[in-house]
């Protein structure tokens, strides 16, 4: 078992100022953005919002369903996340008067928003110690040692919540997410470099 100091070490080491790459500059539209990027890439989501974004959250809530879906249409399933994006433009207006509240309750009973998304949200915005789990996550997690193949995402959290101090659990969800994403890739992982990889699960991992 790989000990946790070893890895907070390491990516320490080599993602010394871990941060979301999602671009935003508004509390609404990283909640957006959030949504925006289940099953896409932070690249894809950036380049449909620098079009979103244009509008404000005003804007957004009055914008016909169709404006929506034709700006999103390259980040897929965009159907479905138009219909998100109007109801979470709507929902802050009348709710909090545009700004997004440090009320997981509340975020996760909004369509589209689920744990994860809360917990990016609340982390980014609040600071609140948080561990979102997604693909990279969960693969890192698996390959380390620290979750079991079959686990499902919130047993992932929870098992990173109790192998991490609580201190360290945001900044580490972007260091794994970083991590996956340049370092321990799906396909073909940067595995020589590797401090881990004699020890790594990568074999029998999914």
């Amino acid at each position: 078992m790989i000990d946790s100091k070893e890895i907070i070490n390491y990516l320490d080491k080599i993602i010394p100022d871990p941060h979301c790459e999602l671009e935003y500059t508004k509390d609404y539209e990283l909640l957006m953005a959030t949504v925006l990027s289940a099953q896409s890439t932070d690249k894809r989501v950036n380049m449909v919002t620098k079009k979103l974004f244009k509008y404000n959250l005003e804007e957004i809530s009055n914008l016909d369903i169709k404006k929506i879906e034709e700006i999103i249409k390259p980040v897929g399933t965009y159907t479905r996340k138009a219909k998100y994006i109007k109801n979470i433009a709507c929902s802050l207006k009348n709710d909090y008067n545009g700004h997004v509240p440090n009320d997981r309750n509340y975020l996760e009973n909004l369509a589209g928003v689920g744990r994860k998304t809360t917990n990016v949200v609340l982390a980014n915005l609040f600071d609140e110690p948080t561990f979102a789990v997604d693909t990279h996550v969960s693969r890192i997690s698996k390959r380390l040692g620290i979750a079991k193949d079959q686990d499902d995402v919130l047993t992932i959290e929870k098992k990173l919540m109790k192998f991490f101090p609580k201190d360290k659990w945001s900044r580490l969800h972007h260091q794994l997410v970083l991590f996956g994403r340049y370092y321990c890739k799906s396909i073909k992982p940067n595995c020589d470099d590797c401090p881990f990889k004699d020890r790594c699960k990568r074999k029998v991992s999914k």
